[in-house]
């Protein structure tokens, strides 16, 4: 076995490790409660609040929301739980300043992930913040070096990492029984036909627009945006690739030794609606309805697509990640669990089922549970910041070759785009004042 390849068993070891402990886990004192808040209450963070509160470990003390009929919902939805009224916020400084937490949880739109999580752990908290890591690379590397600063503890939302069916599918690949792999794909195809534009309008009453626009462009309303829709709006997210294609793009950084690709190149389009349209009166989305990107690692070559039409019954699996090897191929996917399809005819087909989380399907208390047990340690979680901001550039980098309309160069290890000064501008975008940069 070269050193490569005991490495590699090592840390996938370690990962398996770290799942296998999770229910398991006995936090050292269990009568300690933290005080935890959470920053954007819409859906996806009530789910994770959730979970927090289900653990045992979390009083819920304040909740921050620019709308406020998601803060008053989210406000009833925590005292049904915990006969206790949390406190409401507008403004997540605000909150970081009196309540001082002890974590913060914040699923926001992607724009807002650095700046708030920053603000976080420099007031102390540990945090828990969803994917991507951040909006632009450069964001997402201030991320980085905030966090080491402040001995905080950070957990990533990428719950496939601790997923039991996907922990599994790793230890298949780690064995040997793919065999030697040369190429990995990652997609998803979804439903969907062509957009019309919809008529802009006013933000609901008490809502603040220009705070939830934040250091994005200032974007007339529009109820296509919110509640739920900012994902398809390059100002405030990073289309499909961000949104679905992280997750998959991130089994491929659990697997390989490399930080990341040498090359990247993407082509995006819109073939069915047509350009994006952005008028006073009106707006469509305008992220890309198909994607996709070629990712030249040294020892192997990565893919992603992605569509906004045409699901069908041809395609066995319409979402998830394959690993090409010389023995076969293995395919990791969500509802439809894992399967390898063998090279040698005659070979059975081996099939694992899922084992998710319901009704959302996710394994937010497994995440949930590691991030604790990671800040009673003192130790990494499985979705460490570290590992999720290498995943996060992924999509990114894709994007910015895209929007740069050619492929980059790419360091993994000094984390710069070579001989390219206008494609290096991108790994940054201007603020809208009177919000700054961070550094």
């Amino acid at each position: 076995m070269t050193p490569a390849m005991r490495s590699r068993r090592q840390f996938l070891a370690s990962s398996a490790a770290a799942f296998s402990a999770v229910p398991l886990l006995r936090a050292q004192d269990p009568n300690r409660k933290f005080r935890t808040v959470l920053i954007g209450s819409g859906w996806w963070g009530l789910n994770i609040l959730r979970e927090a509160l289900a653990a045992g470990r979390s009083e819920c003390t304040a909740l921050c929301d620019v709308d406020p009929r998601q803060l008053a919902k989210a406000t009833e939805d925590v005292q049904s739980i915990t006969n206790a009224a949390p406190k409401q916020y507008r403004d997540y400084r605000e909150l970081l300043d009196k309540e001082k937490p002890d974590i913060a949880i914040i699923a926001t739109p992607d724009h807002w992930h650095a700046l708030q999580t920053i603000a976080a752990l420099k007031a102390g908290a540990h945090v828990f913040v969803e994917k991507p890591t951040a909006h632009t690379v450069n964001e997402s590397r201030a991320m980085v070096r905030t966090a080491k600063d402040s001995g905080r503890t950070v957990q990533v939302g990428l719950h496939r990492r601790i997923g039991p069916h996907h922990v599994n599918a790793h230890r298949f690949l780690r064995d040997g029984k793919v065999g030697k792999i040369g190429m990995v794909r990652c997609f998803v195809h979804s439903g969907g036909g062509t957009e019309q534009a919809r008529p802009n309008g006013s933000p609901t009453d008490g809502m603040d627009w220009d705070l939830y626009c934040g250091p994005a462009p200032l974007r007339p309303f529009n109820s296509r945006i919110h509640p739920g829709g900012w994902r398809m709006f390059m100002d405030f997210a990073n289309g499909i690739i961000g949104d679905w294609g992280v997750h998959w793009l991130d089994q491929i950084l659990m697997w390989t030794e490399e930080k990341g690709p040498r090359s990247v190149f993407s082509s995006a389009s819109r073939p069915l609606s047509g350009p994006a349209i952005l008028t006073p009166e009106k707006q469509t989305t305008d992220a890309p309805e198909v994607q996709n990107a070629i990712f030249q690692f040294e020892g192997f070559t990565a893919t992603w697509e992605n569509r906004r039409f045409g699901e069908n019954e041809a395609e066995k699996h319409p979402l998830g990640v394959c690993f090409y090897g010389t023995n076969g191929t293995l395919h990791i996917g969500w509802r439809d669990g894992w399967t390898f399809y063998p090279a040698k005819k005659g070979d059975p087909i081996i099939h694992e089922d899922h084992q998710l989380q319901e009704p959302d399907g996710h394994n937010l208390l497994l995440l949930w549970n590691d991030f604790l047990k990671a800040i009673d340690a003192k130790s990494a979680p499985i979705a460490n910041l570290e590992a999720a901001h290498r995943s996060s550039l992924l999509p990114m980098l894709a994007n910015l070759s895209a929007k740069a309309g050619r492929s980059i160069q790419w360091d993994p290890e000094k984390e710069i785009i070579a001989n390219d000064t206008a494609a290096s501008a991108l790994l940054s975008r201007p603020y809208r004042g009177p919000w700054e940069y961070p550094v």
